[in-house]
């Protein structure tokens, strides 16, 4: 399970509210913004809120998280941000919302004005669905399922590829050298864009001053070139960071190029590198490379599992993979990069190994694999006859010589009887106090004295003036002591107002009898 902990704006956050996230993405100018979803599909921003990044209607900043109303329930499967900050997000279904930053058309609206909500952009879109996106400064780029890519927003280097320098307001499919290719992957620099397609060559457009397009020269490209250094060479992903790119080979191999000035590249100097240069990340296999448009780090993750971080690393220039104790590359970024951010969303899956007790559990009242149903009240219980005979000797000698596959129950309500049955799963009872007197019914009927333990703990928190003499009345029916002895002392500890109750009035004549008797010799009728 990821830690998102490890980035600071999470930090006033309790260890509860933590375990309820799901997924989650720290970005802006400080890492002093984010966007998660919890177990339930609830969206929340929060954050300093710049241009109403968080969209949550406002662009006040808040500590505490605000819902984002319009993504509830949505489903998030991707997400990306600028340096405006804008953000564009991605549902399973494959839609596309934007809001935030908007001078320069990133949100692919059609308009320059800011959104304080996500919106959902459709124009050349619908009947696409959207698999892939990558966020610039302040362009967007998405990838579609039939491996089209489509671009939008601010274009003074050539980085939509539409051609030309200007603007793009609305997602426009990028096409000259990648019409009939189908792309797999998508990245993007602070002005450039890179796609990977699916015979693992690689394509690049838009600013190279620093050489980040690894064309060998430093001049912009407005469409589409393939790299043809990297011929030859299968390319499975890319990344980008602030001005340079990492890719990864279906050999496991890593290649880098553009600015350096970091050690961002891994070459063990900080020359810029117009061309592909190998990147030497110890013997073993890469499985994973990581870098972010806001940052000049690098890191990427072995087959082995140890994960090298190297560039911008908490202000020092790290030239060669260094080995960390991360288990993930995106640890890296919270706790070495400048600023504190996530390279990608952060999936928090809970860990689904399940404990024998867990497994037990789940499987009450499951119809998949029960093989007897009970009936009560015209209701059914799915269970396990193998289970219940382990569990409780009253089944080890009904269910011995009975094959049906439905049992019928009349002397006890539904509810009792199934936190009967859910108790022999799990060990503990789920029923209110007002419930639970009929429980206790059951575990004396059925000789289950740890039930009838816990029924009485159960009944305890629900006591009152009112019903005090009814439970006690239960308590000695049901030869239930403990429970009999914490009744008759909180009748002592209020008896001004139990003996005013119905219940003391219609209290059966050897019980009142006995309970006079027994509060005589505790002095409970003295002045």
């Amino acid at each position: 399970m990821l830690d998102v902990g490890k980035w600071p704006i999470f930090a006033l956050h309790s260890q509860e509210e933590l375990k309820l996230i799901r997924q989650a993405c720290v970005f802006g100018s400080a890492g002093n913004e984010a966007l998660y979803a919890t177990e339930n599909d609830e969206v929340f921003g929060l954050g300093t809120n710049c241009s109403g990044c968080l969209g949550i209607g406002d662009t006040q900043s808040s500590t505490e998280p605000q819902r984002l109303g319009i993504l509830c329930g949505k489903k998030i499967a991707c997400l990306s941000y600028g340096s405006g900050p804008h953000v564009v997000a991605v549902t399973t279904e494959g839609e596309v919302y934007t809001w935030g930053h908007n001078a320069y058309s990133q949100l692919g609206n059609g308009t320059t004005n800011q959104s304080l909500v996500p919106c959902q952009i459709s124009t050349n879109l619908l009947n696409k669905k959207v698999i892939e996106v990558a966020c610039g400064s302040h362009h967007s780029m998405v990838l579609t399922s039939d491996g089209e890519v489509y671009t939008w927003g601010y274009n003074n280097s050539g980085q939509v590829g539409s051609g030309s320098t200007a603007n793009q307001p609305i997602p426009r499919r990028v096409t000259s050298c990648l019409q009939n290719k189908i792309a797999i992957n998508i990245a993007c620099g602070q002005m450039c864009s890179v796609a990977v397609i699916e015979n693992g060559e690689v394509y690049v457009w838009g600013y190279n001053g620093n050489g980040q397009l690894g064309l060998g020269n430093s001049a912009n490209q407005p469409t589409p070139c393939r790299i043809a250094a990297l011929q030859g060479i299968h390319v499975r992903r890319v990344a980008c960071g602030y001005a340079h790119t990492l890719v990864l080979t279906e050999k496991g191999m890593l290649y880098a190029w553009g600015a350096n000035s970091y050690g961002q590249l891994g070459t063990g100097n900080r020359s810029n590198q117009s061309y592909p240069a190998p990147v030497t990340v110890d013997k073993d296999r890469v499985i994973e490379i990581a870098a972010c448009h806001s940052a000049h780090t690098s890191a990427a993750k072995t087959q082995g599992g140890q994960v090298y971080m190297w560039g911008q690393c908490r202000g020092q220039s790290v030239t060669l993979p260094h080995p960390t104790h991360f288990v993930c590359t995106d640890d890296v970024f919270a706790c070495f990069a400048t600023p504190a951010v996530t390279w990608r969303l952060l999936s928090v899956e809970p860990d689904d190994y399940l404990t024998v007790a867990q497994s037990i559990k789940k499987a009450f009242d499951s119809p998949d694999h029960a093989d007897v149903r009970f009936q009560v009240d015209g209701k059914y219980i799915h269970v396990h006859k193998a289970l219940l005979k382990i569990r409780c000797e009253h089944f080890r000698s009904v269910l011995n010589n009975n094959n049906d596959d439905i049992i019928e129950i009349s002397e006890f309500s539904y509810p009792v009887f199934r936190a009967f049955l859910e108790y022999l799963y799990t060990d503990s009872i789920s029923l209110p106090p007002e419930d639970a007197v009929g429980l206790l019914d059951l575990a004396t009927f059925y000789r289950e004295n740890h039930l009838k333990k816990l029924c009485q703990q159960t009944i305890k928190q629900g006591i009152s003036e009112e019903n005090a003499i009814a439970l006690l009345s239960a308590a000695v029916k049901y030869e239930a002591k403990e429970l009999e002895e914490f009744c008759f002392r909180f009748c002592i500890n209020h008896l001004t107002v139990v003996t005013q109750t119905p219940g003391f009035a219609e209290m059966d004549h050897d019980l009142l009898k006995n309970f006079i008797s027994k509060a005589s010799r505790v002095g409970a009728f003295k002045n």
